[in-house]
């Protein structure tokens, strides 16, 4: 007979409409079979001591295996300023003196002054050695002048498609690189091996788990890496189900499509792992980049520079055919889209496959859904496009008072993150943090969602406070709003039936200031009734 275990002792919020809140819930066989029935034999309690018991947070869109992998590196991440962050290089450099590379990732752009790092910034404190920075956004790349040297970049070398290499007054590099322009330097970047990522990945999943995270869609891999996430499974080791996004390659989207075929086939026939799942149902694709670089596509100019509406990553025609094709091997589309012309030239791709591939559920994702034109605001609910947020950066940060604001003028600045208004317009809202580019943990967001203040609680209004969401929208749109994303229909809920998915928050979050939601802990973690993290 299955072993039946019974959570009490708390207020349980159950994300189902018809019983929203609870007293009991009983579990069983990795799956709910009771709530609010006291009279359930238990062989297992777990005490709730008081906290909150919510469906467990499913992440929308996360780098787990490059966050946990990049986390071995030069640890930039959250440098104070620009001096800071210089040291910090000098310092890794200095205690690895093996390393051929000195590589870091994750600075925050706002940092350096316009986001543009200078190469002599770098040389300073490293010269005998090439530096490769990636920025939070991970589509900016700072480095020295010998990392310029190895790739030979030079005032002669052209910029090349979708990309750009920064230039002083004279024309010379100036040591940043942006979009498909990092790929000149990284190619000659020692990559992480299998064991490293393995690692990473170890690293991620626990951090995960601490966070309440039982779901991830793991945003941009290539068909290599499913490898990396199906021997973690075989050996025990998820603490989260992963759907991993295949990231597509404007230039040769074509031949990769077998090559994707391939790597779904790999994990529908690996074996059952002990706990959690992997599946490999979805592409990633790039259409632009982001504002605060001055690469995400616009439908006009930039404020700050008239000459220049951004990078898209293909023509119109080009992404329709390439998110048509992949729709049509039977992968799901999940398209990165910031500037209101990247978005809009995603929406009208969404439109184009529907119309060449027939009509259903399709269920294709915008990934960030940043800056939205009003004209395009009904065209997510009109298409069944999931609009995917990162709530953490629907704020007034330093990013964006010193760098997007700037680029983008105070009317556009004002079409920024409209969760509330596409969500009850009627569109599909999924919330994710984009980690390692921002922090992974749900309440941090959370807070953002329903107050749109900084941690330091400006402005007290909330910046375009219309756009607030109540805690019961925010908290859906964690865990039924990505359930939905994935197509998983059984889970993001509490309900009988439905799989044992839960997050413990160590507070009664309905009842506490809203500003204080951030620095709730979570204090227990089940994967399909299995326990993941305890604290």
């Amino acid at each position: 007979m299955s072993r039946v275990t019974v959570f009490q002792g708390g207020r349980i919020l159950t994300g189902d409409p018809s019983k929203p809140q609870s007293d009991t819930i009983a579990v069983a066989d990795g799956r709910i079979i009771s709530v609010a029935d006291a009279s359930v034999r238990a062989d297992d309690v777990v005490d709730l001591a008081g906290g909150t018991l919510i469906p467990g947070f499913r992440d929308g869109h996360i780098h787990a295996l490059w966050g946990g992998t990049e986390s071995l590196d030069a640890p930039v991440t959250d440098a104070a300023d620009l001096d800071d962050l210089i040291d910090r290089v000098r310092r890794f450099a200095d205690a690895n003196p093996h390393l051929d590379w000195v590589v870091g990732h994750g600075y925050p752009c706002e940092l350096l002054p316009g986001g543009v790092g200078q190469a002599a910034w770098l040389d300073a404190v490293v010269g005998d050695r090439p530096v490769a920075l990636w920025a939070s956004d991970h589509h900016t790349m700072w480095v020295n002048s010998r990392a310029l040297a190895l790739a030979d970049i030079d005032a002669a070398t052209p910029d090349p498609p979708a990309g750009q290499i920064v230039r002083d007054a004279d024309g010379h590099p100036a040591g940043t690189l942006l979009e498909s322009a990092m790929g000149l330097v990284a190619a000659h970047v020692p990559a992480h091996g299998r064991a490293e990522k393995a690692r990473g990945l170890r690293i991620a999943l626990a951090q995960m788990a601490a966070a309440g995270i039982v779901w991830g869609q793991e945003a941009a891999l290539s068909p290599d890496d499913v490898d990396i996430y199906l021997d973690a499974a075989a050996a025990g080791e998820l603490t989260a189900d992963i759907n991993i996004a295949l990231r597509v390659d404007a230039e040769r989207w074509r031949q990769q499509r077998g090559e994707f075929i391939d790597a779904r086939a790999r994990a529908d026939k690996a074996d059952p792992p002990p706990l959690g799942r992997v599946t490999v149902r979805t592409v990633k694709v790039f259409a632009d980049g982001v504002i605060e670089s001055g690469t995400g596509a616009l439908v006009d100019p930039y404020a700050d520079d008239l000459s220049s509406r951004g990078i898209l990553n293909y023509s119109g025609d080009e992404l329709a055919a390439a998110v048509a094709a992949f729709d049509e091997d039977g992968f799901q589309a999940h398209i990165h889209a910031i500037g209101d012309a990247g978005i809009r030239m995603a929406l009208d791709a969404v439109e184009r496959t529907a119309s060449r591939n027939g009509r259903r559920d399709r269920r294709a994702v915008i990934a960030h859904t940043q800056l939205v034109h009003p004209d395009d605001l009904e065209r997510f609910a009109e298409l069944g496009v999931v609009a995917n947020f990162e709530p953490l950066w629907a704020c007034r940060s330093p990013v964006m008072t010193e760098l997007t604001e700037p680029r983008l003028g105070e009317q556009r600045s004002a079409w920024q993150y409209p969760i509330a208004t596409l969500l009850r317009g009627g569109a599909p809202v999924s919330f994710g943090s984009d980690w390692p580019v921002s922090s992974m943990i749900p309440m941090e967001g959370l807070s953002v969602a329903v107050t749109r203040r900084t941690p330091q609680g400006d402005p007290p209004e909330g910046w375009l406070p219309h756009e607030r969401l109540t805690l019961g929208e925010a908290l859906s749109a964690y865990t039924r709003g990505s359930a939905y994303q994935g197509f998983d229909e059984d889970t993001g809920i509490i309900a009988e039936g439905a799989l044992a998915d839960l997050c413990l928050l160590g507070a009664p979050v309905e009842t506490i200031p809203l500003e204080e939601l951030a620095d709730v802990p979570v204090t227990g973690t089940w994967l399909h009734g299995t326990e993941v993290h305890r604290s």
